[in-house]
């Protein structure tokens, strides 16, 4: 574990992305398997222990810490598994013993019962050091918050690629002294979906010692494409129109849809499969091959909000009551296999022709097309991303060049969005929260609310982003000096007529919920502005904010605060 913990802390500890990377390829070459292929499952988040929860953890700490002294420590820390590491207390006849390595650790606890992991955490906990303890209760509550995406993890095993084979080489491998091409990402996330956890396999490849794992496996995940943002004032001159095809940006979920050699499977767009969870849209899916495209709820034939979407999103069963409710249905974008064949290097005039021609042949009652809107010149489509005729089940354009191959990751060039501009309220912070990770010092999580007409708060959200480092340390100082009240990590901020900061947040939509005290709910709330100028009796009013909300029902979405 003293390794793994090790590169741990110092990725939490550095901001770098390029040293980020060569912490993670220095760890990959110096370890040896399995560690290193579980630290790489770790840091990818794949792989995680479902009998490990943190309430588990908090229930073992008060154990053997008073629950309150644990309760003002927490709260001053601002994160569980540093506290646990912090005031963890050996017992009094402790006996040093050895370390675990990761590898144990993991093994371990993918084969405990439910009643056999807290005993063998608190064993682990005796035998380390607080640097490892903490890097224990990451793992296994799989919260690392280190600052390193999955991508960016694969990007630097990819690194670890020596210049020539090494000797002694394997009879399936490179002769030794063979020089070895250097392994891109791309090639790397091709066969990810195709090896497992602790990736003997795909180290042995990566290494020069093996051949690559076949990325052939039926119904297998592709890398998807991504798109960057348009910037409006730099772009568009250098772009020409009719080089690009240009499709509504629906405000679904990005899923590809496979069905190979009797495989079928449902994806999202990090490769987490979730055809359990719509299995009416796997039963009315009736192609052969791979389809990129936008996961909705349709009705009539028409694409329905997000919030229809989110009814059947994170479910473990769904019945046959809400299936027909939220009749959920993919939009397809792109084809990125047919018949066995990969079609991803050809040109997307071509690959949309085959689509079309596929959808048109019939691929299954679930399946539609979503149409390229014609244009001709950029403003026409400036005028359509105001006031789109689809309504709030777009939140934008996506703009593709014609020519453009299916690459995986964000290319800059082929794609771009052009999402519409958020809806804007000002508000007044409520209650902070400490945040995570390296925020965890910090009160960073803002709870806001509007005037009600008897001249009170009503929370309508919560927002942790948006503003920048050195904003964080105003707010968190505001925070701080205007507490009126705590509940656990949360504090109660002063927000009266007469005093109060206001924030101004944007966000993408709003509905109605019940479950909420104001009757709504945001859609991707953060803060644009912190709005030291406008007293707290000016921000807005829940009746405003239901004026907005009946507004962009009624027409469809259209709508724009300011």
């Amino acid at each position: 574990m003293r390794g793994f913990a090790e590169l741990l802390d110092r990725l939490s500890l550095t901001a770098s992305r390029n040293a980020k990377l060569v912490l993670v390829r220095d760890y990959l070459k110096a370890t040896p398997d399995p560690d290193r292929g579980w630290a790489l499952a770790a840091l990818t988040g794949d792989l995680t222990f479902d009998a490990a929860k943190p309430a588990m953890i908090r229930k073992a700490v008060e154990a053997r810490v008073d629950p309150v002294l644990f309760g003002w420590s927490y709260d001053y820390v601002g994160d569980l598994a540093e506290t646990a590491a912090l005031i963890w207390p050996r017992e009094p006849d402790h006996r040093p013993n050895r370390e675990p390595e990761l590898a144990e650790v993991v093994e371990a606890l993918r084969t405990a019962g439910r009643n056999e992991v807290r005993p063998l955490i608190e064993g682990w906990l005796d035998a380390l050091e607080p640097q490892g303890r903490w890097a224990l209760l990451k793992l296994v509550t799989g919260a690392l918050r280190v600052g390193l995406s999955a991508r960016l993890a694969k990007t630097a095993a990819a690194m670890i690629r020596p210049e020539v084979a090494p000797a002694p080489p394997d009879p399936d491998g490179e002769a030794a002294g063979t020089p070895l091409p250097a392994v891109d990402v791309s090639d790397l996330e091709e066969v990810w979906h195709a090896v497992e956890p602790p990736y003997a396999d795909l180290f042995a490849w990566l290494e020069g010692r093996a051949e690559r794992p076949s990325p052939d496996a039926p119904g297998r995940f592709r890398p998807v494409m991504l798109a960057v943002a348009i910037d409006e004032a730099v772009d568009f001159p250098k772009l020409s129109p009719a080089d690009y095809a240009a499709e509504w940006k629906w405000d679904g979920i990005r899923v590809q849809a496979v069905r190979e050699a009797g495989v079928c499977r449902l994806y999202s767009r990090t490769g987490d499969e979730i055809s359990g969870t719509f299995p009416d849209v796997m039963v009315g899916l009736e192609f052969e091959g791979a389809i990129d495209g936008e996961l909705l709820v349709i009705r009539d034939g028409r694409p329905a909000p997000f919030g229809d979407l989110q009814q059947r999103l994170n479910r473990k069963t769904v019945d046959a009551k809400l299936m027909a409710a939220h009749p959920a249905g993919v939009l397809a974008y792109d084809l990125l296999a047919e018949n066995g064949e990969d079609i991803r290097s050809l040109p997307l005039r071509e690959r949309r022709a085959r689509l079309e021609a596929l959808v048109t042949r019939g691929g299954g009652a679930r399946l539609a097309l979503s149409p390229v809107v014609p244009y001709e010149a950029w403003n026409d489509l400036a005028t359509l991303r105001v006031d789109p005729p689809v309504g709030a089940a777009a939140e934008g354009l996506m703009l593709k060049r014609w020519d453009s191959a299916y690459l995986a990751g964000r290319p800059k060039g082929p794609w771009f969005k052009w999402k519409r501009d958020p809806h804007v309220v000002d508000a007044v912070m409520m209650y902070a929260q400490r945040g995570h990770g390296k925020r965890s010092s910090f009160y960073s999580d803002y709870t806001f609310g509007v005037w009600t007409p008897d001249g009170v708060l009503t929370p309508i959200g919560k927002a942790y982003s948006g503003f920048t480092d050195e904003e964080l340390k105003q707010l968190d100082k505001f925070v701080r000096d205007h507490t009126v009240e705590r509940f656990g990590p949360v504090r109660s901020v002063r927000a009266e007529r007469d005093f109060g900061l206001v924030l101004e947040v944007a966000f993408e939509g709003l509905q109605r919920s019940p479950r909420h005290k104001s009757g709504v709910a945001m859609r991707f709330p953060r803060v644009s502005r912190i709005r030291w100028d406008k007293p707290a009796r000016e921000a807005d009013t829940i009746d405003s904010v239901m004026d907005l909300l009946d507004a962009i029902e009624s027409s469809g979405g259209r709508v724009s605060k300011r």
